[in-house]
């Protein structure tokens, strides 16, 4: 089977397969395993993934790819028009943004470059508007960090590690304020607790006594992120 993509995690102790609400298929395997022993396992959950393919589609019709002209992100309440200058002989595409625009020059008749450089706007975006909330929910809390990265993570919306970085997916400004803010908070909860005991939840509400709910809506936030963006 094709049509797959292969993630190594040091957590993972046995292959395991996720079939996202768009069709795509991803493996999660533990890290150094064989390539033979990939294709075996997907070829041995070839019915099921088929299935789980036929479900999605049954719910949620394939969206057709289509670059953006505008970009709406609740999260950070703003609107961005996108243009395209083509540029002879250019091989890279390139952005520059301004109020409320955001130009791509170069290369624009290559999908997949001017997707490359959607993203790097993305996450230069939204590095600068998450960075002042991030810190006022600090001190909010009196949850520390140290760092924070912003990425396009496909498997989940934020995430804290031991040494204290903060990862926030930038997918996050499609959504709503209030799902951007709840996943700040959970974040910066995990520097006291670092795991999802009673504990940490009881942390948490005392920050957004409506968590519950927050955390339940981000399981189906999926539909609010544009196909072009490739995450789901």
């Amino acid at each position: 089977m094709s049509g797959f993509s292969v993630r190594e995690s040091g957590r993972a102790r046995r292959l395991s397969i996720k079939v996202f609400p768009r069709g795509r298929v991803e493996v999660v395997v533990p890290r150094r395993t064989r390539p033979a022993d990939v294709r075996e396992f997907v070829e041995a959950h070839r019915d099921w993934i088929r299935k789980a393919r036929a479900a999605f589609a049954a719910d949620h019709p394939p969206e057709p790819f289509a670059l953006p002209e505008l970009v709406t992100l609740n999260g950070i309440e703003q609107q961005f028009a996108v243009h395209y200058e083509p540029e002879e002989g250019a091989k890279t595409v390139r952005y520059r943004g301004r109020d409320g625009d955001v130009v791509l020059y170069g290369h624009t008749r290559d999908e997949k470059l001017c997707v490359q450089a959607l993203k790097r706007w993305l996450t230069n975006l939204a590095k600068r508007e998450y960075a002042p909330r991030l810190r006022a929910l600090s001190g909010l809390t009196g949850n520390s960090f140290k760092k924070m990265h912003v990425r396009g993570q496909r498997t989940c919306w934020g995430s804290h590690s031991s040494s204290g970085t903060i990862s926030l997916n930038y997918c996050l400004m499609f959504l709503d304020p209030g799902h951007l803010r709840y996943v700040m908070i959970h974040e910066l909860c995990h520097a006291r607790h670092m795991n999802h005991s009673r504990r940490f939840w009881s942390l948490v509400a005392r920050f957004e006594p409506d968590y519950r709910q927050l955390d339940k809506d981000l399981n189906g936030s999926w539909k609010q992120i544009p196909t072009w963006v490739g995450i789901y």
